[in-house]
């Protein structure tokens, strides 16, 4: 067709249906022809391949046994494609298929035939999704059942199969699509083999516990004078808060069913007689999930809450029921239809009617706050939803924490009584500016401590901004004691909140307590066991501590979970590096999109010594700049240079250095203190050979973040320090900061992706290549690092 040799394929979403000839290979040739043929004929008489043809929106690739087709029209349309072939394959018995679905980028060239080859994890991911499926299966991703779960018309046909393990390890979340006139009803082998594997564990299990109560048994038997055996039960006061449904046919309300489910939770949470489980752990689950006493079993509680949000123009209806888990029992439902100016009335007569109904305690002060009206405004109460919506957000990224100061701004500037608004903007702000997911600017250090000081002043006694105030001193001043007693002081106002926990693991590891920031973090997780964030903090830990086994068992508890999460297969390609798996690495780089973590696939082309595929895409990046990355961009400059630099261009590296000096610069004013920027300032220096500015910057960020004071991020400068010494003749100071580097826990300097160095890494990066000879560096990069855990 004409697209596939006049389209040179950019790098762009792609939605991709992948299909497969079943039992192609038995097939004689002539066999294998005439069935290429007859699929050939039903997939060109679809409707949606004729549409998406005739506008130039699709790519057809054969595969031998099959083909992939490609669309940029509509996320419908290869999943009604794949339904339009499944009618049409009753006509034909023989040709036996299996399909499968995933959107995702998808790039290419035109190859030296003139034929499009395609690459992506679009694709790849596709592909392996129909490989979960025998003849007849039609199986989605995960994501294209959600985006098409919006669609009234597609969730009758959507069937959850759950996770599959495909290549190279990885776990797929599979959704079957079948009526009774389409698609393959019955279970996937590769799902029944599960199930049987499974189901013998279970009677191993089973085996084995039946031993071991025998022998508990006799023991009690024996010491049944002295001892009484105990058992802990679910504490009947608990509730978890599913996901409330969206009635509205717009996804762009989604954001006020969360802000209503996530107000009743909160209002919940602050009752110290319940337990409350976290948003954070309930939101991967559906609205009204099947299996709810599995679901209790997971998050240890006695109860759910369902509800449902439909909003029409300033009128709001809420339904909402209590079930008692185990035994599927309604114990109490209303329907609440409201104007929105009277919503808060609906979120404090849920919240009130389930403490009643589970029998909790409430304190006076409890039962204000449970009553309490955040504000007058609704359109101050639509921008805060908004900007908590955005807060809420799994990935802790540019994009959402702008989305969050956006709306929130705007909330607060609509109603600057609205003491709830400035406590969330003031940690939105806080966690932007540790995290440089905002421009870490004096000015925005100063924007969070006035909205925390606002809401404090507004309302002393809220726990969010008692919270928002210890996060301002930990995340802003560094000042940890202070920090602490706003994070204690904030519990008796939280007593339901991981995040206070949390906080004080990342302060203790902060101050180098690597113990104790373990306890908190086990604290957390109890109070908010399946919150992927808070696992893939854990994870972090130990991966700074260079216990890698431990950190990708956090990383596989996040899988479990959301086992498409990009972030989380990155952090174990990361591991996969550290410990000089390059294949292992690049087999999961490949399904993250190469745009938001291209510096990972960068790093991964520089050990590897292959950059030359890397500098076209940076280059692409850097044409258009987005001003909102801010010296992010000097940091992506200095990438393009260090890949040009291995890659044997020198004149052109010491042109995207000169860039990225210019542009870092230009920061450094506004952001004094910002040792990521200072560092990579240093390393740029050191490019341009300039070695007295390289030095003199290196030390300015070591004394910008000392590691007496940062016992976690601290040592990432000293790292930058061993780089530049090394690229700058000073083998001595080089060695001296490696060989403390290697004996102490830290989360590493952004060359390395946030990772420690590794003796595996001292072989593999570029950057210490003027340092191979020397017999302390081989001594070094042989050796293997002290477990730093371990006391």
């Amino acid at each position: 067709m004409a697209a596939e040799v006049k389209k040179e394929i950019q790098l762009e979403v792609a939605h991709v249906l992948f299909i497969d000839i079943v039992g192609y290979s038995k097939l004689s040739i002539n066999e294998q022809r005439a069935v290429a043929d007859e699929l050939t004929t039903i997939v060109r008489g679809s409707d949606q391949y004729q549409k998406a043809e005739a506008a130039g929106r699709l790519i057809k690739i054969p595969t031998g046994d099959g083909m992939a087709l490609v669309f940029y029209t509509s996320q419908e349309a290869p999943a009604q494609c794949a339904v339009e072939i499944s009618r049409a394959l009753k006509e034909h018995p023989r040709l036996q298929l299996r399909m499968g679905v995933h959107s995702g980028p998808v790039s290419g060239v035109i190859d030296v035939n003139g034929h499009a080859d395609l690459a992506g994890a679009g694709l790849n991911i596709a592909q392996r999704v129909m490989s979960c499926g025998d003849a007849r299966h039609i199986l989605l991703s995960k994501h294209v059942a959600e985006d098409l779960e919006e669609y009234e018309q597609w969730r009758p046909l959507l069937h959850d199969l759950g996770a599959c393990e495909v290549k190279h390890g990885v776990r797929v979340t599979i959704v079957s699509l079948y009526t009774d006139e389409v698609g393959n009803p019955q279970l996937p082998k590769k799902f029944q083999a599960m199930k049987k594997h499974s189901a013998r564990m279970r009677w191993a299990v089973t085996t084995a516990g039946l031993l071991a109560l025998a022998v508990i048994v006799a023991g009690i038997a024996i010491f049944s004078r002295y001892r009484v055996r105990s058992t802990v039960a679910v504490p009947e006061k608990s509730i978890a808060v599913m996901p409330f449904e969206n009635r509205n046919r717009d996804s762009d309300d989604a954001y006020f069913a969360e802000g209503i489910q996530d107000e009743i939770l909160t209002r919940l949470s602050k009752i110290a007689d319940l337990k409350v489980i976290s948003r954070t752990s309930t939101q991967h689950y559906k609205s009204a999930p099947e299996n709810l006493p599995e679901i209790a079993r997971q998050l240890g509680v006695a109860h759910i809450l369902e509800g449902s949000v439909q909003k029409s123009g300033d009128s709001v209806r809420v339904n909402v029921q209590l079930i008692k888990a185990a035994s599927h029992s309604h114990l109490w439902a209303d329907t609440f239809d409201r104007k929105l100016t009277d919503i808060f009335s609906v979120e404090s007569e849920v919240a009130k009617a389930i403490a009643d109904q589970l029998r909790a305690k409430l304190t006076g002060r409890e039962e204000q706050i449970v009553a309490a009206k955040p504000t007058d405004n609704p359109e101050a109460y639509d921008a805060y939803l908004r900007g908590l919506a955005y807060s809420l957000k799994a990935a802790n990224s540019s994009i959402n924490a702008l989305g969050a100061q956006k709306y929130l701004r705007e909330a607060v500037r609509l109603d600057p009584k609205f003491a709830l608004a400035w406590a969330l903007l003031s940690f939105v702000e806080a966690r932007g500016y540790v995290t440089t997911n905002l421009q870490p600017t004096v000015a925005l250090r100063e924007e969070a401590r006035q909205a925390a000081e606002t809401a404090l002043t507004l309302q002393p006694n809220l726990g969010e901004a008692v919270f928002a105030k210890g996060y301002y001193y930990y995340s802003c001043l560094k000042d940890y004691d202070t920090a602490l007693r706003y994070f204690e002081q904030a519990r008796q106002f939280l007593p339901n909140s991981s995040r206070i926990p949390e906080s004080l693991a990342k302060v203790a590891r902060r101050r180098g307590q690597w113990d104790r920031s373990e306890s908190y973090f086990n604290e957390a997780e109890r109070l908010d066991p399946r919150n992927v964030s808070l696992l893939v903090e854990h994870a972090g830990s130990y991966k700074c501590l260079r216990r890698f086994p431990e950190a990708l068992r956090k990383y596989d508890q996040v899988l479990d979970i959301t086992p498409d999460d990009l972030d989380t297969i990155e952090g174990k390609a990361l591991i996969a590096q550290a410990e000089g798996d390059l294949p292992r690495a690049a087999a999961l780089l490949t399904q993250l999109h190469p745009y938001t973590v291209y510096w990972r696939n960068v790093y991964q082309a520089i050990l590897e010594r292959r950059p030359e595929p890397a500098i076209p895409r940076l280059k692409e990046v850097l044409a258009k700049p987005d001003p909102a990355l801010g010296y992010v961009n000097g940091e992506q400059r200095f990438w393009l240079g260090w890949a040009q630099d291995v890659a044997g261009d020198h004149a052109a590296a010491q042109e995207s250095w000169r860039q990225a000096r210019s542009e870092l610069e230009s920061f450094l004013k506004e952001q004094p203190d910002n040792y990521n920027l200072i560092g990579f300032l240093a390393l740029a220096n050191m490019g341009l050979g300039d070695k007295t500015a390289a030095l003199a910057l290196a030390e300015r960020a070591i004394a910008a973040n000392p590691i007496e004071k940062d016992a976690m991020e601290g040592p990432a400068s000293i790292d930058i320090l061993a780089r530049v010494a090394a690229g700058t003749g000073e083998p001595d100071r080089a060695i001296a900061a490696l060989q403390k580097l290697l004996l102490i826990p830290y989360e590493g300097a952004v060359p390395t992706a946030n990772v420690p160095l590794t003796p595996a890494l001292l072989r593999l990066d570029p950057m210490f290549d003027p340092l191979r000879n020397d017999p302390r560096f081989q001594k070094l990069a042989e050796s293997g690092a002290r477990k730093t855990g371990d006391k």
